[in-house]
């Protein structure tokens, strides 16, 4: 269980921060810019369930923003012997792919890319989904750094941007408010 009797240690005045493993990184490090995308994306989930509060979308955030949390200490922990770290689960994505699947039943098909906009909810959750594209490309360049992250969390980074595209358009009920591209329009 988590304890945090002390909020400022004062130790990241010096611009470095701790990795679960105690081990210090430069507070601009690939891999830490990867897991401070997804707490952005988990701070923006907050103000979209803002909107939400009541109906069956809001439990699937909140179960998002729960994992996202399991997401950022898998990303802020290397390999390590030390201890056992919490890792994304296989069932994790699993269980988002299946989400995004029942939420994308009742969905008006797409005929045209959807602009950001909509309901309160909607606009939020898309901003969540940019930002959880971001945290994506931060993994993406902390590989290229030479970071290791295991397959689920890669995947699961990618499956939770494709759950709050969808989220979106249930919050425009259904897509029937899509605010859709139309290309050229202001030629």
């Amino acid at each position: 269980m988590v304890k945090l009797n002390k909020i400022y240690t004062r130790s990241g005045d010096d611009g470095s921060t701790a990795l679960a493993d105690g081990t210090r990184r430069a507070k601009h490090d690939a891999r830490i810019a990867a897991y401070g995308a997804v707490d952005e994306t988990n701070a923006a989930l907050g103000m979209a369930r803002l909107h939400t509060k009541g109906d069956e979308l809001d439990a699937v955030l909140g179960r998002l923003q729960n994992d996202l949390f399991d997401l950022g200490a898998d990303l802020a922990t290397p390999d390590t012997d030390d201890f056992e770290p919490l890792r994304v689960t296989a069932q994790q994505v699993a269980r988002l792919e299946s989400e995004i699947d029942r939420l994308n039943v009742n969905l008006e098909p797409l005929d045209s890319f959807v602009l950001p906009g909509g309901s309160q909810a909607a606009a939020y959750l898309h901003l969540a989904r940019t930002l959880m594209r971001r945290a994506e490309r931060r993994l993406s360049a902390a590989m290229e750094a030479g970071e290791q992250f295991s397959e689920p969390a890669r995947h699961f980074i990618n499956r939770a941007s494709d759950l709050l595209f969808v989220a979106a358009r249930v919050a425009n009920e259904n897509g029937k408010n899509d605010v859709k591209w139309i290309p050229g329009a202001n030629r």
